[in-house]
């Protein structure tokens, strides 16, 4: 039978997919049959759980301008509020995901989710500016508690099916992204901006509790590490694969572009001549709700080793995106054209992304989240504070042309990096 090294090594690739997608038709040899290890229902339950998980870190966005005048933060600075966030997210990543390799995922998980509760209580009661950050820094830093479920759904996957589970459930995610906007901006104008993470704390409980009841019994082989160790692997992994290494450039580089626009967008909607309510604003979320079906369909493709064509149409239908978001202040049907284009098209490259990189090393699935997505925070916490920054001096105008540039810087290392890689056979 072949090993993984084998049916690498014989294949020279006149097209780029099958440099990088060796690894899933590699698996495809020793399964022939595959027998799925994860439920349907257990699949959306895990997309549920990773949604209202990772909208704890998006809610404040639509907020900014409350947030702004109740603590008395400047609006050219306010963008600090969401890059504080993504900041303590992306130690999460490192110091936290890669437990997931280490310690049993059944009890991990709603432990990380019963601390998230305290600390949206300490930002649901926060009385000053201190406070507020000090538990916002707490919310990113346990949201990615959302990044283990990912890892561990990738793991109780068959490999043939890894792509559409982990686009299922990454579906989660994006439908909690986006709607979190319209949740905060809803609760907000009915019952104030705490409400929004008071009333998610309780959720976060109540998932806790039936996680702890529903998750598998993760009984898999366990790495024999220490921590340290555990953290230095993750280095070590991003040393030796190349396709982790690009794809994690790839995810900087789509998320600085999403976090520019959706940062920033309630800046011009909250000011005249739209001076639009923040349930308006939310609602925009609902647009990109699109995203999801796009998540979903991307793994199944990746599954069928068009990973590296559905990269190339995505960047594309990204950088297109920014033409009709240039519109917004004249046009809100133009907006919502260009959130469906970028949200559908940064929600294929993650999804490519992870299915991808997860057949490389199953077995460290969660140190790989963690490499891939420390990336993925770092682009958003740059989109938020760029995004902020720019529109205080160049409107929003300049906001278009920022993400317009980190688009386009996008696909042409997308086109450097996806080309004919001769293989030597043995």
């Amino acid at each position: 039978m072949e090993t993984l090294e084998e049916k690498a090594a014989v294949i020279a690739g006149n097209d780029c997919d099958r440099v990088e997608d060796t690894a899933q038709e590699a698996y495809t040899v020793s399964d022939s049959v595959p027998v799925p290890k994860i439920s349907r229902y257990v699949a959306l339950l895990f997309a549920t759980a990773c949604g209202l998980a990772v909208a704890n870190i998006y809610y404040a966005q639509p907020l900014l301008d409350a947030l702004a005048s109740e603590f008395s933060i400047a609006h050219s600075s306010v963008g600090i509020v969401i890059t504080i966030t993504q900041i303590c997210y992306a130690l999460g990543l490192l110091l936290l995901v890669p437990l997931g390799d280490l310690l049993n995922r059944r009890r991990l998980i709603p432990g990380l989710m019963l601390l998230s509760v305290l600390a949206l209580i300490a930002v649901g009661i926060a009385p000053n500016s201190t406070v507020l950050l000090t538990g916002l820094a707490a919310v990113g830093l346990l949201a990615v508690v959302t990044q283990v479920l990912v890892a561990f759904a990738a793991t109780l996957a068959a490999p043939v099916e890894r792509g559409r589970i982990v686009g299922l459930v990454i579906s989660g995610v994006v439908i909690g992204i986006l709607l979190a906007r319209t949740f905060a901006g809803v609760l907000t104008d009915l019952a104030g901006w705490r409400s929004v993470y008071l009333v998610s704390a309780a959720l976060m409980l109540v998932m806790a509790g039936v996680l702890f009841r529903v998750l598998p019994h993760d009984e898999r082989e366990r790495a024999s590490l220490t921590y340290p160790q555990l953290l230095r692997s993750v280095l070590a992994l991003f040393l030796q694969e190349r396709i982790l290494r690009v794809r994690a450039v790839l995810a900087l580089l789509i998320f600085t572009a999403f976090s520019t626009l959706w940062t920033s967008l309630v800046l011009p909607l909250s000011s005249p001549p739209l001076s639009l309510s923040h349930t308006a604003i939310g609602a925009f979320g609902l647009a990109g709700a699109a995203g999801a079906l796009a998540a979903s369909r991307a793994g199944w493709l990746a599954d069928r080793g068009l990973g590296q064509r559905t990269t190339g149409v995505a960047l594309t239908l990204l950088l297109v995106s920014w033409l009709p978001i240039s519109y917004t202040e004249h046009s809100l049907l133009a907006l919502i054209v260009g959130i469906l284009l970028l949200d559908v098209a940064v929600q294929a490259v993650h999804v490519t992304n992870q299915s991808l990189i997860y057949n490389v090393r199953p077995e460290a699935s969660s140190r790989l989240t963690a490499g891939y997505m420390i990336f993925y925070s770092i682009g958003s916490a740059t989109g938020s504070i760029a995004s902020t920054s720019i529109y205080a001096y160049a409107g929003w105008n300049g906001v278009c042309v920022l993400g317009a540039a980190v688009s386009a810087l996008a696909l042409l290392f997308w086109g450097l990096t996806c080309r004919p890689r001769s293989v030597k056979s043995k």
